[in-house]
C-alpha cells in the first residue's frame, strides 16, 4: 500500500486532537439524494466511522433547485465512506477506533504524523486569480440591493471564485499542514478521494449532534487581527458593537430556528449564544449558536431540514439560492458544502466547507470560494474588502 495514493480524510479540531480516517471498506457516491440508498449504508455500516461529504449542489435535489453552472472541480454531490482505519490522535498518542492496526497501518500513520510535525514546507508558488473583477462584482452587489429593497430576500450570501489552472500539487499534505500552520481553524479539514483534494481551514460548525441534541453555530460577522494588542481588542469591540454584524447575524439566527423547528420536539428549540465573538489566528468571527431536542433519528431528515446553512445562503432560503445562481459566475460546488463523521452511536460533527481550497487532480485546477452576507446596508466596498480579509492567509500561504 502507497499511503499517499489511498483515501484519507483528516478532521482536525487544532485543539490537540485529530481525527483520521484512511483507506475504505464501502463507500457510496452518487449524483443524486436517495434517501433509501443513504440510509441503507449508514445503517450496512452502523457500526463504523462514516465519514461523509456533501456538495453545496446537494441544494437542487432537496429544494427542487437547478444550477446554470458547471461545476469545473467535478465533486461528487454526496460520498460516504466507511474507512478501513479510524485513528484518533492527540498530544498523548494514538488510538485506533477502527482497524487491525498492521504493519501497512502503522507505516500509514507514522507517515501522517511526520509529516504534521515537519514544519520544512515547501515552497508552493501558486497564483490565485479572481472570476469576476472587482467592477463585476460591485455592480452586482447594486442588484442584489434591488432585490432586497423590494422584499425578494432580507440577506443573500454573495460569493465569488478565485482560481488557478495547470497547478501541480506535488506534495498536497505538506500544503495542508502549511496551511493548518498559520490558521488554526477548528473545523480544519483534508480530503484525498480519488481525483479530489479539499484544504480546508474552516471556522464555522455546520451541525453536531450528541444523543438526542443538536446544535448548529453560524457565522456572520467578520474582522481581521489586529497589528497589536491594542489594535485587535479596538477591532473586537467595534465587530461586536456593529449594528449591521449583529443584524446579519440575527436574520440566520432566526433562519436556522425555524429549519430546526422542523425537526425538533415541540418547544425546544433553543438560542444558547448570540452573535458572541470567536478569536481565531487569522480572524476574528462573530458566532451564535441554536440547538435543539430531535424528534428523529434519521440523517436524511436532519440533511433534508437543514441544508444548506443558512450562512452560505441567506433568507428566505430557497429564493436566496435563486439569486446566488443568477449573480454568482462559478458553481460552488464543494465549497459551502460540508464534511465531517458519523461514529457508532449515531452522533456526528459537520463543518462548513469556507476558507478552503478545492483541487482536481484530474484537470489540475485549484479553487478557492470566498463570499459575504449582502444586506440592504451593505456597503459594497466594504464586503469586496471583508472577502480578501477572509482568504489572505491562504493566498499568502500557498504563494509562498
Amino acid at each position: 500500500m502507497k499511503c499517499e495514493d489511498v483515501p484519507i480524510c483528516i478532521l482536525n479540531s487544532n485543539n490537540g486532537e485529530r481525527l483520521i480516517g484512511f483507506e475504505y471498506e464501502s463507500i457510496y457516491q452518487s449524483s443524486n439524494f436517495d434517501r433509501n440508498e443513504i440510509e441503507l449504508f449508514l445503517s450496512n455500516n452502523s457500526e463504523n466511522y462514516v465519514f461523509i461529504a456533501l456538495s453545496f449542489d446537494l441544494k437542487n435535489p432537496l429544494l427542487g433547485l437547478t444550477s446554470r453552472h458547471v461545476d469545473q472541480q467535478n465533486f461528487p454531490l454526496i460520498s460516504l465512506w466507511a474507512p478501513k482505519n479510524v485513528v484518533r490522535l492527540t498530544s498523548e498518542g494514538h488510538e485506533f477506533l477502527r482497524g487491525d492496526r498492521s504493519t501497512e497501518s502503522i507505516a500509514c500513520l507514522d507517515w501522517l504524523v511526520e509529516m504534521e510535525t515537519n514544519e520544512n514546507y515547501h515552497t508552493h508558488a501558486i497564483e490565485l486569480k479572481a472570476s469576476t473583477s472587482k467592477e463585476n462584482y460591485l455592480a452586482n452587489i447594486s442588484k442584489i440591493k434591488a432585490y432586497l429593497q423590494r422584499g425578494d430576500i432580507y440577506e443573500m450570501n454573495y460569493c465569488q471564485e478565485f482560481f488557478a489552472e495547470n497547478v501541480e500539487i506535488s506534495n498536497p499534505l505538506d500544503l495542508y499542514f502549511k496551511l493548518n500552520q498559520f490558521t488554526k481553524a477548528p473545523f480544519s479539514a483534508y480530503l484525498q478521494l480519488n481525483n479530489h483534494l479539499l484544504f480546508c481551514t474552516s471556522p464555522e460548525r455546520f451541525i453536531q449532534k450528541k444523543g438526542n441534541h443538536l446544535l448548529s453555530q453560524p457565522i456572520k460577522g467578520t474582522a481581521r487581527r489586529g497589528k497589536n494588542e491594542k489594535e485587535d481588542k479596538e477591532l473586537v469591540d467595534s465587530l461586536r458593537n456593529d449594528p449591521k454584524e449583529k443584524s446579519e447575524n440575527i436574520m440566520i439566527v432566526d433562519l436556522v430556528r425555524n429549519d430546526l423547528s422542523k425537526i425538533a420536539t415541540k418547544g425546544s428549540v433553543h438560542v444558547d449564544e448570540l452573535c458572541a465573538i470567536y478569536s481565531f489566528p487569522a480572524i476574528h468571527q462573530m458566532i451564535s449558536t441554536i440547538s435543539c431536542e430531535l424528534k428523529t433519528s434519521k440523517f436524511t431528515d436532519i440533511l433534508e431540514a437543514l441544508f444548506p446553512m443558512g450562512s452560505m445562503t441567506g433568507a428566505p432560503k430557497k429564493r436566496a439560492l435563486e439569486l446566488i445562481d443568477e449573480f454568482e459566475d462559478f458553481n460552488r460546488g464543494f465549497y459551502s458544502g460540508s464534511i465531517g463523521y458519523i461514529d457508532p452511536t449515531g452522533d456526528f460533527d459537520f463543518n462548513v466547507i469556507i476558507r478552503s481550497l478545492i483541487y482536481n487532480k484530474e484537470n489540475k485546477r485549484l479553487s478557492c470560494g470566498v463570499g459575504s452576507a449582502i444586506t440592504i446596508s451593505s456597503d459594497a466596498e466594504r464586503e469586496y474588502a471583508e472577502c480578501l480579509v477572509k482568504i489572505e492567509k491562504l493566498r499568502n500561504v500557498i504563494s509562498s
